[in-house]
């Protein structure tokens, strides 16, 4: 990854990722059923958006600590997330086949926002 090519928060690959994951968890919780909607639809939808949400914020923000901070922030709800979604499947609101795909794209973003943040962190040394 080349810093030059980075011109906003948009160009950055875990963004983009975190992005897709929310839409899939939009995707598939329109499955749940309709009592719900103020349950863990709501808290698997929260968690989601989350996650690109605070990966923009903190690169908007002024300092490397403050942006490493929300990264951290932003791995704290892939893991709200995806223990939402492992209750999802244990309650039996939706199928493990359904539902692993999203788990294998927490996995993704979960890779890559350690990576950026080693990377942040790694220059501050």
């Amino acid at each position: 990854m080349r810093e030059q090519s980075i011109q906003s928060y948009r160009d950055l690959k875990v963004w983009q990722e975190a992005m897709s994951l929310a839409e899939s968890c939009y995707k598939v919780t329109k499955l749940f059923p309709r009592e719900e909607i103020y349950g863990m639809t709501s808290q698997i939808r929260r968690a989601a958006v989350s996650i690109p949400a605070n990966i923009a914020e903190g690169y908007g923000r002024r300092t490397r600590g403050e942006y490493i901070q929300f990264l951290y922030i932003a791995q704290g709800s892939l893991k709200e997330l995806e223990t939402h979604l492992l209750l999802a499947i244990r309650v039996g609101l939706e199928s493990s086949q359904i539902l692993n795909p999203v788990l294998n794209q927490c996995d993704s973003v979960g890779k890559l926002l350690l990576l950026l943040i080693r990377a942040l962190e790694n220059k501050s040394k």
